[in-house]
């Protein structure tokens, strides 16, 4: 199982920074972080690296129920969704799978949590998909659906 779902925009980074923030906030998710990878690396090691944002993007309402099942949850919020300058003037924004991060917690009162924002965060990612034009279908095989999480020998 893949641990992100992503897809390729043709538009300028800081138009995909945008269309991202906003297609995360149609799904209802707030950005509580942004991290410029590039300042950063630049900054603490004086090198080069191409524009690379890391968006913190929580959904309060999934992320209180989560925190209700799961207390110590909070080590894997918020959301994280990537969006990183490729070549050809191609933008690339990835986020993260939450039903993949889940697979190391057991505990079964995560599922509905995990299911939901894992639809609304693939939502995100067609909708930048469909408007940037490229054909592209995001598909996420659940692990809950599959029985993956049963059969994984670390839970």
């Amino acid at each position: 199982m893949e641990y992100y779902f992503n897809t390729v925009l043709t538009a300028s980074f800081d138009e995909a920074i945008q269309l991202t923030t906003e297609a995360l906030k149609s799904e209802g998710f707030g950005i509580i972080s942004d991290i410029d990878i590039q300042a950063k690396l630049n900054e603490k090691l004086g090198v080069s690296f191409k524009k690379y944002r890391i968006l913190g993007a929580c959904n309060p309402g999934y992320a209180y129920k989560a925190l209700q099942a799961e207390e110590k949850i909070g080590t894997m919020l918020p959301c994280n969704v990537i969006v990183i300058e490729q070549a050809n003037g191609q933008v690339e924004v990835a986020a993260v799978n939450p039903i993949s991060s889940m697979m190391a917690v057991q505990n079964p009162e995560l599922e509905p949590v995990a299911r939901a924002v894992t639809e609304k965060l693939k939502k995100v990612i067609d909708s930048l998909s469909r408007s940037s034009g490229i054909p592209e279908s995001v598909t996420i095989v659940s692990i809950f659906e599959t029985g993956a999480i049963k059969a994984n020998p670390l839970l």
